[in-house]
């Protein structure tokens, strides 16, 4: 899906959303605490932006007026909800900001409203059929194959393999992982979500060579077979001590790390609008129904605004409990 698309579906959906709340009185009869926007993080994958839309429907439904800064992924967490700019984040995962949670809880100026609900997964992932070309994958040393790396190069990486990372927003160490685990790899980063996996899907229709980085929840593991590459363990001391792990003398020889997605909140959030406080800390999503939802707006063309609608229809009894 290509970006002017995505931010114009983002536009009409926000009109047809804002046209539907007109007509529908809020359903939470208490004046809200405070007539300030609530300001819910917009970033750079759909998932996170769905989640917001869902959460900020929720809020004007009852009642209070809802905003959507697009926002840094990982210097939000201690600019953004520690200045005023922000006051909710959905989507923090431990596989890429949990150095940046840490410096955020420090500050004493955020707060972690709990888990979102689905695990966080994110690793190099190949298609299925590279597997004949690479027969020892998906142990990550046969990437050290010259043959192997070189199945997955491309003109500009030749005979080096091509890696896609993320959007450098995202870090995530590969180039450093390469580097430590001595891969004869080049990382390539997408410029935006999108970009990454419309050339996924390009290449797995022409089952052209492709190592990228795929994360869970995403519709994209259930779509396309193939498998995430098995490095080693990651354990804290990975990323801190050069000593730990196959090089004694580089961080990051290891494969990323693993666990939950936080929500995060702006601390003044629970006395300003104790109420909304309330139902984010409630709110929760399940992974299939989250993955479903995103393949409805990356592959079916639906606004996030209109999936969003329909979660806050289907579990209106939910979300009024949350906020009693």
């Amino acid at each position: 899906m290509l970006l002017r698309s995505v931010i114009s579906k983002f536009s009409m959906g926000a009109l047809a959303l804002a046209a539907a709340s007109a007509l529908t009185p809020p359903a939470h009869a208490a004046a809200p605490e405070s007539n300030d926007p609530i300001k819910i993080a917009l970033f750079d994958w759909t998932s996170v932006n769905l989640n917001a839309k869902i959460l900020g429907g929720i809020l004007e439904k009852l009642g209070y007026t809802v905003e959507y800064p697009t926002a840094d992924y990982l210097s939000s967490l201690t600019t953004g909800l520690t200045n005023g700019d922000l006051d909710v984040g959905l989507e923090f995962w431990d596989t890429t900001a949990g150095e940046a949670m840490k410096a955020s809880d420090a500050t004493g100026q955020t707060e972690r409203l709990g888990a979102l609900g689905p695990k966080a997964k994110e690793e190099w992932w190949f298609p299925e059929y590279m597997k004949e070309k690479c027969p020892g994958l998906p142990n990550w040393e046969a990437l050290k194959d010259p043959k192997c790396a070189e199945a997955f190069s491309t003109a500009e990486t030749t005979p080096k393999g091509r890696y896609v990372g993320g959007p450098v927003t995202w870090e995530g160490f590969d180039d450093e992982r390469v580097e430590a685990l001595k891969l004869p790899f080049t990382v390539i980063h997408a410029g935006t979500d999108a970009a990454m996996f419309a050339e996924l899907d390009s290449a797995y229709q022409r089952k052209a060579p492709i190592m990228l980085w795929i994360y869970s929840p995403h519709w994209a593991p259930a779509k396309y077979k193939g498998e995430w590459v098995q490095f080693p363990e990651y354990t804290p001391e990975c990323y801190t001590d050069p000593k730990w792990g196959t090089n004694p003398d580089a961080k990051y020889d290891c494969g990323k790390p693993h666990g939950e997605i936080w929500k995060y909140s702006w601390a003044g959030m629970k006395d300003k609008w104790p109420v909304a406080y309330k139902v984010a800390k409630a709110y929760t999503v399940d992974t299939d129904e989250l993955n479903k939802m995103s393949g409805e707006i990356d592959l079916d063309g639906k606004t996030p605004e209109e999936v969003a609608a329909a979660w806050i229809a289907a579990h209106e009894a939910d979300w009024k409990a949350w906020a009693q």
